[in-house]
């Protein structure tokens, strides 16, 4: 029986005469791309150190990753650059359009009766659509927030809308009875 003991120090003597592969054990490592979102290592576009055993066998052959030789990094850089500038882009755009929405006051005209209760309710939907008007650019009816879940009486309201990521807009809905 040969104890573990025993086993690295002949390890050590081959290695010393020269009879062994010195990086046996150790593990090298591969830059790679990646292709699409792996959940144990990252998203798309990414560069990423990994085994080189591991992207080989598969990363590789699942079409996961892809060798990042010079020119592969040099079009995960230039990608990268210009996925910031366009989110720079559209960030830039939402604020201006959130200064135009600040401060401003949306008017929906909704059917009632004499004593202010509305004959159904004003939604996301009616607001957006007012609000697109006002503003002069389209607006998700999914991004607005009503201070009230749904609006049943004439009055002024407070909303917010979230154009962008960290870029909020408050304006007020002030809705009146039409008469039926």
């Amino acid at each position: 029986s040969v104890n573990k003991s025993t086993f690295t120090a002949r390890r050590k003597r081959k290695i010393l005469r020269g009879n062994c592969d010195k990086n046996f054990g150790r593990e090298t490592l591969m830059k790679i791309i990646l292709k699409q979102d792996v959940k144990t290592i990252g998203k798309k576009d990414e560069i990423h150190e990994v085994s080189d055993g591991y992207a080989r066998n598969f990363l590789l052959p699942r079409n996961l990753a892809a060798p990042a030789d010079a020119a592969a990094l040099n079009q995960a850089r230039t990608k990268s650059e210009a996925k910031a500038h366009h989110e720079a882009e559209a960030r830039a755009a939402a604020e201006e359009l959130a200064a135009k929405i600040k401060g401003q006051v949306v008017t929906a005209k909704v059917k009632g009766g004499a004593s202010g209760k509305l004959y159904g309710k004003v939604t996301g939907k009616e607001v957006a659509e007012a609000l697109a008007q006002l503003a002069g650019a389209p607006i998700d009816k999914k991004k607005i927030e009503l201070e009230t879940k749904d609006i049943k009486d004439a009055g002024v309201f407070n909303a917010k809308v979230r154009l962008h990521v960290g870029v909020v807009a408050s304006f007020k809905i002030k809705v009146e009875v039409e008469q039926a």
